[in-house]
């Protein structure tokens, strides 16, 4: 009786476990295409940029082979670190308003402000513009002599401001005009979260008696805390791979005394500019292992946060 049973179990075995390779079987011709794309455009790249790190690999000839050279050259470059600095500063800079500018249009919007239409279009429209369009209009309303910005600052009685050639202002000024241009994704982000908050929330928290800003202290927030996270783990990302402000503001310059200068403009001076791309993809995977340490701490620290947040 054990024995027929026995049988009955592994002949159910043996029909699941066909039923599942008939179903991978026949899911394979529509993974095959995306297969390809990432083994030509992603897999290769990567592994030959791996390999070019370790080579004196120059676009004028090829280069041959010297190990761990490059890096250990990248580790000792200063003006590697200080545009690394750069760009952690810039993504510190720009990560806080990014978040809270966007959270606080995405309320404004949903709370039922007058022109729904008009608000929710002039929020997101910058960021449907090209970079090069948005960088050449603010450094024209940045432009120390004739921009529009220090027109009226002077109109009220106060000095010039040197937006773009001053070294404790030219930051700022990149950060100002990002903000402007990129808000409109993460504001998207948090008014589709908004929209999917239950009424039923809002509605017990009237009945126990809480108003307004304690509905949206209370209720609101921590329902946006795992979007709140999101929004801030692409925002460091992209901001740890600023380039094209920066590089078309300053005309291929490194900014009033390289304050401005992101680690990817190095690379790519390197590169394209000096040649030196094995030294180039060098600095490009040094600068990858820190985008992956930054992204992986953040998490495990939003992560740390909202698990003290639940037990409490």
């Amino acid at each position: 009786m054990s024995s027929s049973i026995a049988a009955q179990r592994r002949g159910a075995r043996d029909v699941a476990t066909t039923q599942a390779v008939k179903r991978l079987g026949s899911g394979l011709p529509f993974l095959i295409p995306f297969v390809v794309v990432a083994v030509l455009f992603l897999i290769i790249p990567v592994l030959y940029g791996v390999w070019l790190s370790f080579t004196e690999q120059s676009l004028m000839g090829n280069g041959g082979f010297v190990g761990i050279d490059n890096y250990a050259e990248a580790f000792a470059d200063p003006t590697m670190w200080a545009t690394l600095g750069n760009t952690v500063m810039f993504t510190v800079m720009s990560t806080v308003p990014l978040v809270l500018i966007a959270l606080v249009m995405a309320l404004l919007v949903y709370i039922g402000i007058p022109g729904q239409w008009f608000w929710r279009l002039a929020f997101f429209a910058p960021y449907l513009l090209p970079v090069a369009v948005v960088v050449q209009v603010w450094t024209w309303l940045f432009n120390s002599d004739v921009g529009f910005v220090n027109y009226w600052i002077q109109q009220i009685g106060l000095d010039k401001v040197g937006w773009l050639t001053d070294v404790d202002v030219a930051m700022w000024s990149i950060v100002v005009l990002t903000v402007w241009w990129t808000v409109g994704f993460n504001f998207l982000l948090y008014l589709s979260s908004l929209q999917a908050i239950p009424d039923l929330l809002y509605e017990a928290a009237e009945v126990d008696g809480a108003g307004f800003w304690r509905k949206i202290w209370s209720v609101t927030l921590p329902q946006l805390r795992g979007t709140t996270v999101l929004v801030a783990t692409l925002q460091v990302i992209a901001s740890l791979k600023v380039f094209d402000q920066m590089f078309i503001a300053f005309n291929g310059g490194s900014g009033p005394e390289g304050s401005t200068r992101p680690i990817l403009q190095y690379i790519y001076d390197t590169g394209f500019t000096n040649y030196r791309m094995g030294y180039a993809s060098a600095m490009s995977y040094i600068f990858f292992a820190v985008i992956i340490v930054i992204t992986v701490a953040f998490q495990l620290l939003t992560r740390t946060r909202k698990d003290k947040s639940n037990e409490r």
